[in-house]
């Protein structure tokens, strides 16, 4: 069995591609509905195929390399379109990265809105390997009518719903297809020393030898062939799939890409009621069977697509759905013995979209933790960790719809209705002067009392420095045993400041102080420390500080001039951008940000971008807040 994986913009046509891919054979596709895929198990000419279709949407574009790890070959769908070739951009990216083999469709070619040399040209701004024609289009009164194939030189025209019927090349397209053919041919000669000496010379190459040559060149990644076609009315459709047949290389391919030693590997997974959970894998060699050792452990059970149970091994290529396997992951790679980390590319983009999640129900509290760690098992696009102030879960993830997924699953799959709240940014607060306190701390019960006095100096450290304690007490003013106790209190006093929050970068010192022989305790000068502290912290001009984040923005460079005005409209520093050096047409767009401006970002980027780009933050400095914006903070957080 061969796997494709059909990805593309949203409204490109895709899924209708598929669907139509899957039926020329007469017979209706085995389909798997899993999230954000559907996979569609058919048969071409008597050989099985798996096409993987890729919800649309820039957040699934970015989750798209774990179906890539699975992947022979890769059909990218896009609008007959120039001005929105810039929504492939992030599909060119991960297929580059990955470097699986993969062909273009310009879907809906019976409306275009621009000329198909230019869709291409538009599309080479995002890739390094060359994106060439194989076939350019027939024209009839401003209408697509057909195709001309570039390599046999043959004529098709399209029938609704029927595969196209073969013509005479018509006169007025002559010219054309011999221009775009030799085009076709230069580009081709490059990765080719036999056919760059036959063009020189003049000769007319064997099509035999050019369908060859095409097939290589496609399997080695170093060009993406473009097909026309209008998958809504079957045209181009089977042309597609016989360029497939020809040129999708077989799975020991895949396995050697990915390192030669996995014998599977788990691309998607999911949370099913009664089932557990539930992992997609495909076999890169023979030993995948039920009961035998995959991945360090056992497989408890093996499904086909479309429901069918009673697998009891896999051929190199099967694809099958793991149960009671809850050892195996998606986005990893399986030996029988072991199982490691898929390569980079398969990760994606991080996700960017933080919430708070809280149990709709308390008596959920419980259940809530287990279901987010098994969510996060099963979801590789998703991050999870744990919000100091409060200690919920805060969960990453790539948009809005990437978020509904996911309750989605709490509510389905685990039975837990919960509550996404936007995070809080961690703000602290520091001192701005120089304080001297003393701080007397005296009680008397009944028995034993407490005494405890001390003279401390409260004073501003650079930003950053944290906290330091010292002491410079002389003739046994404060005994030895007793001034760890007066730095506890003092750290103690530090988790919450005047203005409500943590506070950073001072020092306390020491200076003087007394005791009394009986009254006097580690408590009690525990508590004088922090009562001290507490005290000079109100009087020493308390601050508050915003946490900064450096951010990097990955962002399509026809985009980046306007990431100028959205990180000032979002009180951010710029720092500059450079070319990514790794991917064509793609800018690293740096800045400074405060971190409670991340939730702006991501929805400006969203609308300037086309939803392409997206970013990475990494906490940076504090810097201080002041004015109305402060005392606003303060009383919010006062009110929580």
């Amino acid at each position: 069995m061969r796997l494709i994986t059909v990805m593309g913009p949203s409204q490109s046509g895709k899924s209708e591609l598929v669907k139509r891919l899957a039926h020329l054979d007469g017979h209706a596709p085995k389909v798997e509905q899993a999230g954000h895929l559907a996979l569609s198990r058919f048969s071409f000419l008597g050989e099985p195929w798996c096409a993987i279709d890729m919800a649309g949407g820039p957040e699934y574009a970015r989750m798209v390399g774990t179906s890539l790890l699975a992947s022979d070959a890769a059909v990218l769908c896009v609008a007959p379109d120039p001005d929105e070739a810039v929504l492939a951009a992030p599909y060119l990216r991960a297929i580059e990265a990955s470097g699986t083999p993969c062909l273009i469709f310009i879907n809906r070619m019976d409306a275009p809105k621009g000329r198909v040399r230019d869709i291409v040209s538009a599309l080479q701004a995002y890739t390094s390997h060359a994106v060439v024609l194989r076939q350019i289009p027939i024209r009839e009164g401003g209408q697509v009518v057909g195709a001309v194939d570039l390599i046999s030189e043959r004529a098709w025209r399209y029938r609704e719903g029927l595969p196209s019927v073969l013509v005479e090349m018509p006169s007025g397209e002559t010219e054309r297809e011999k221009e775009a053919r030799s085009a076709l041919l230069e580009h081709m000669s490059e990765y080719d020393d036999q056919l760059l000496e036959e063009l020189i010379e003049d000769h007319e190459p064997a099509k035999g030898a050019l369908y060859e040559i095409a097939r290589r060149e496609t399997q080695e990644s170093v060009i993406l062939p473009c097909f026309l076609g209008a998958a809504a009315h079957a045209n181009g459709v089977m042309r597609l799939m016989k360029a497939l047949r020809h040129e999708a290389p077989s799975v020991g391919a895949l396995r050697t890409r990915l390192g030669g030693k996995a014998i599977a590997v788990g691309f998607h997974a999911q949370n099913r009621k009664h089932l557990g959970k539930c992992t997609f894998v495909r076999a890169l060699d023979s030993g995948v069977a039920q009961g035998a050792i995959l991945g360090g452990g056992t497989v408890g059970g093996l499904s086909e697509l479309g429901g069918k149970s009673g697998h009891d091994h896999l051929s190199a290529g099967d694809v099958a759905i793991t149960v009671k396997s809850d050892h195996l992951n998606p986005a990893m790679l399986f030996t029988a013995s072991a199982a490691e980390a898929a390569p980079d590319w398969a990760k994606g983009a991080p996700p960017a979209l933080a919430r708070l999640f809280t149990p709709r129900h308390e008596k959920d509290d419980v259940r809530l933790s287990a279901a987010l760690a098994k969510l996060a098992e099963t979801d590789p696009a998703l991050s999870l960790s744990q919000d100091e102030a409060t200690g919920h879960a805060v969960v990453r993830l790539q948009g809005p719809m990437h978020l509904r997924a996911a309750l989605a699953q709490l509510s389905e799959g685990f039975g837990v209705e919960v509550d996404a709240h936007l995070t809080a940014p961690r703000y602290c607060e520091t001192i701005s002067s120089k304080v001297e306190e003393a701080y007397r701390h005296r009680k008397q019960s009944g028995g034993a009392g407490q005494f405890a006095d001390v003279v401390m100096t409260v004073a501003p450290l650079a930003r950053g420095e944290g906290f330091r304690f010292s002491e410079i007490v002389k003739g046994g003013a404060v005994p030895r045993n007793y001034i760890p106790s007066v730095e506890e209190g003092a750290r103690d006093a530090l988790a919450k400041g005047p203005l409500g929050f943590p506070v950073i970068d001072l020092s306390v010192t020491l200076t003087d102080g007394k005791y009394h022989a009986v009254d006097s305790s580690d408590f009690a000068f525990r508590t004088a420390g922090r009562q001290g502290v507490k005290e000079a912290l109100a009087k020493a001009g308390p601050v508050l500080l915003q946490p900064v984040d450096r951010v990097e923005v990955h962002i399509p460079s026809i985009y980046s001039g306007a990431m100028v005005s959205l990180i000032s409209t979002l009180k951010g520093q710029v720092l500059g951008f450079d070319r990514d050096p790794a991917c064509r047409g793609w800018d690293i767009f740096r800045a400074l940000l405060p971190a409670s401006s991340e939730e702006e970002l991501v929805a400006g980027l969203g609308a300037a971008t086309q939803g392409t780009a997206w970013h990475e933050a990494s906490f940076d400095h504090y810097e201080e807040l002041y004015g109305r914006e402060a005392e606003r903070i303060s009383k919010e957080h006062a009110m929580v």
